[in-house]
């Protein structure tokens, strides 16, 4: 087991962190409509009628229209089917890079269990290809230690997964990064990929488009593998009364759209090579 220390010019301290997730928590649909719907009540309550009353509907009346349609999965979908789903790996697999999110460090720390998450595919996705290329270097990359009061990172939680499996030592672990960018960085500085090797990166199909375009804008051509979806390939129309589960993913999706897009602002992704793949 390797851990590589919080180190260089790319370590985020954990007040830019915390602004960082700060920003990234009000640019979430489901904050947007809750404070204009709470903008709304207190219009009410200033007397301010009409106001009011637009405000009441606007935040409301969209939730209300998540149950009614699947906009949570017409937003996520385009990002999930960027790059086919993968069911056979190249003949030489030299190693493989699965990316935190998939745990909670809080709960681990606490409990001394991983405490995974909706996106514990990516763990089960890692262990079962690490089986398969059993000659394949396998790196787990996270940190996000600032979040707990012990320090305790997204590669120790990794870590107590991957011994369920025999896996943890095996593993070498990134424990500095706070976003995916420093993934690609502090992981590239880590594990020192030499040019012609086949490297596939798991993560969630919703992220993978930003993932795959932060690795190579880090000058590391990395294959995606994706895993943990949560769009459906044919659309249904059906009512729900699942609104926070459709609120979490519009958030996601947002958040990765407003990703990709401000990664690409900034020069830290290139151009996703590949588009949905046609239905």
């Amino acid at each position: 087991m390797e851990i590589h220390p919080a180190r260089g010019w790319c370590y985020v301290p954990a007040m830019s962190a915390f602004l960082g997730y700060l920003a990234n928590a009000l640019a979430r649909p489901s904050v947007a409509l809750t404070l204009i719907a709470l903008a709304g009540l207190v219009c009410l309550f200033a007397r301010r009628a009409i106001l009011a009353r637009v405000l009441l509907v606007s935040g409301i009346g969209c939730q209300a229209l998540l149950l009614a349609l699947p906009v949570d999965q017409w937003i996520a979908r385009p990002l999930e089917d960027w790059y086919p789903q993968r069911h056979e790996a190249p003949a030489r697999v030299d190693g493989i890079v699965v990316l935190g999110g998939a745990v909670r460090p809080w709960i681990a720390g606490d409990r001394g269990t991983p405490g995974l998450n909706s996106a514990a595919e990516r763990m089960t996705t890692f262990v079962a290809l690490a089986r398969q290329h059993p000659e394949a270097r396998l790196v787990f990359t996270g940190g996000m230690g600032w979040m707990t009061p012990g320090g305790t990172t997204e590669a120790d939680a990794a870590r107590l997964f991957f011994a369920d499996f025999g896996l943890a030592d095996r593993v070498v672990y990134e424990a500095a990064s706070d976003n995916t960018w420093e993934n690609a960085v502090l992981t590239r500085d880590l594990v020192r990929p030499r040019p012609g090797e086949t490297w596939l990166l798991v993560t969630s199909a919703l992220h993978m488009p930003r993932a795959v375009a932060t690795f190579r804008a880090a000058g590391w051509e990395v294959e995606p593998w994706p895993s943990a979806y949560r769009t459906r390939r044919h659309f249904a129309w059906r009512l729900s009364l699942e609104l926070a589960d459709r609120l979490e993913l519009l958030d996601s999706a947002a958040h990765e759209w407003l990703g990709l897009l401000a990664y690409r602002l900034r020069g830290r992704a290139v151009a996703p090579a590949d588009g949905p793949a046609p239905q």
